[in-house]
């Protein structure tokens, strides 16, 4: 399953999203965390580029599995903030297929784009890509919408929500 391109979108426009300090996936104080950064490049569309050192393997030279799946997962979520970074959603479902090994220590490309929007919940795609292109981790998420009461701007303004420089 290929993304669908968007002739009224600026392919070299990235717009960075939101982090905040201690996410394990994308928290910039979490010397534990993946750190990783998310770009909107679609109306649809998330991308991130990483290389994950050798703290998180599994096998010698191949990333965890759960860190593959985090990295989904996490993606899988970027979608849904496209254009409302306050809009909060949660994973209901996500379905991980495995295709070849994530190796560390080089570069990965985690996409991901929105399938469906139904307003409560709504379903993305993701891929890790290889260097050369090849497809080697993919999954389907679907995402729960979590009510404004449980996450509010103050505490979203509490655990460092923003945009930061980089």
């Amino acid at each position: 399953m290929q993304p669908k391109p968007d002739e009224n979108f600026d392919p070299i426009e990235r717009i960075k999203q939101p982090s905040s300090r201690h996410c394990f996936g994308c928290g910039i104080d979490n010397p534990h965390g993946l750190g990783l950064t998310f770009y909107a490049v679609g109306p649809d569309r998330v991308e991130c580029d990483t290389v994950l050192g050798d703290r998180f393997q599994g096998y010698p030279g191949v990333v965890h599995g759960g860190i593959v799946a985090t990295m989904l997962d996490e993606i899988v979520g970027r979608v849904l903030l496209i254009g409302d970074s306050t809009r909060r959603f949660m994973t209901a479902k996500l379905v991980v297929r495995y295709r070849r090994p994530v190796p560390t220590n080089q570069p990965l490309k985690v996409i991901a784009w929105l399938t469906r929007d139904k307003g409560r919940y709504a379903t993305a795609h993701s891929e890790i890509r290889l260097s050369d292109g090849t497809l080697a981790a993919e999954s389907e998420g679907t995402m729960a919408e979590v009510p404004g009461e449980h996450m509010t701007e103050e505490q979203l303004e509490a655990i460092g929500w923003r945009v930061y420089p980089d």
